[in-house]
């Protein structure tokens, strides 16, 4: 009897990883060339960067992870609007390896967040009086194996 309850007590936890909440963190739209831009033909230099972090708010498994997007438009020097999103979640997640958690909250969230910071990003820019911005879809999976593999080699030339 001993040995089971020694036994059920070394089992994993069950995996677990349900959304708690989802909100914009912080929200930025700059159009510094308005009006003179809208006077051009609209022929815009689009520059897309992606940033997630992520960290533990308390105990009992609860993360905050939030994905940054930051959105430049340029038509020749002038830049024609700037836009950052901080779309954030709170995610419980339990039963998972270290390795594992990394993945989770580096891959799953983001791909959850990323919809909910695409639309609002398009809202911005089309409330900013410009064309709609529908951004391409992003596989944070091939995004998080480019970075362990960057990773991976940073170590390697420390060494």
């Amino acid at each position: 009897m001993a040995e089971e309850q020694a036994a059920a007590t070394q089992e994993p936890a069950q995996q677990q990883f349900v959304l708690q909440r989802i909100y914009n963190k912080d929200l930025s739209f700059e159009s510094p060339a308005t009006p003179e831009i809208f006077k051009k033909q609209w022929q815009p230099k689009v520059n897309v960067d992606l940033n997630t972090r992520s960290n533990a708010i308390d105990e009992e498994g609860n993360f905050e992870v939030v994905l940054t997007i930051t959105v430049t438009s340029k038509m020749e020097e002038d830049t024609a609007f700037l836009v950052e999103v901080q779309q954030a979640g709170i995610f419980f997640i339990t039963g998972f390896e270290q390795e594992q958690l990394r993945r989770v909250l580096g891959t799953a969230a983001p791909n959850i967040l990323f919809p909910y910071a695409r639309e609002t990003i398009d809202n911005l820019v089309v409330k900013g009086g410009f064309p709609a911005l529908m951004l391409s879809p992003v596989s944070f999976d091939a995004l998080f194996e480019q970075a362990l593999a960057q990773q991976a080699q940073q170590q390697a030339a420390a060494e």
